[in-house]
């Protein structure tokens, strides 16, 4: 399985994830040029330090759903020193991210993975890297197992759910 290192943005282009896309390029280009295939993908955030959460997330409503956490449970999730935020998985990655990026900008789409991103004043900034991998189950939970080692078995700051069944 490949080495994340610390999950910096070097350490991700060295184990070979592509990308770095800013999730608003992304939305604007209706993620045509992403593979359509299987893969993982990280999410990061560059800027320094704990943000000032959104009270109130840009997050689309499916099925009338408001993801929207109460900004004091926000800062507990947060990790820091760590430039990834969520680590996802999708059996296309094209199809998935599309999802991923039109559900932050407010669309009620059924991909609410990584909804405390939605509450980050700069989520338009943040970046998206992709690594092509069939058997995208095994790369996200060795992902997540490898996160978890380095930050004394915490998630990233938006996802929930760890480990799962393959």
């Amino acid at each position: 399985m490949i080495d994340c290192g610390s999950f910096s943005r070097s350490d991700l282009v060295k184990a070979g994830f592509l990308g770095f896309e800013s999730v608003g390029t992304l939305r604007a280009s209706r993620c045509r040029d992403l593979p359509p295939g299987p893969g993982a993908y990280c999410v990061l955030r560059s800027a320094k330090g704990i943000p000032p959460f959104l009270p109130v997330t840009t997050g689309g409503r499916f099925k009338g759903m408001d993801k929207t956490l109460p900004v004091a449970s926000l800062g507990p999730r947060w990790i820091a020193g760590s430039t990834v935020v969520y680590i996802g998985k999708a059996s296309s990655l094209r199809t998935r991210l599309k999802q991923l990026v039109d559900y932050g900008g407010g669309k009620p789409v059924g991909h609410q993975g990584g909804y405390p991103l939605w509450q980050l004043p700069d989520s338009d900034s943040l970046l998206i890297a992709w690594m092509e991998h069939a058997d995208f189950t095994a790369l996200e939970n060795h992902m997540l197992t490898s996160f978890m080692a380095i930050h004394g078995g915490r998630l990233p700051y938006a996802n929930s759910a760890g480990v799962r069944g393959s």
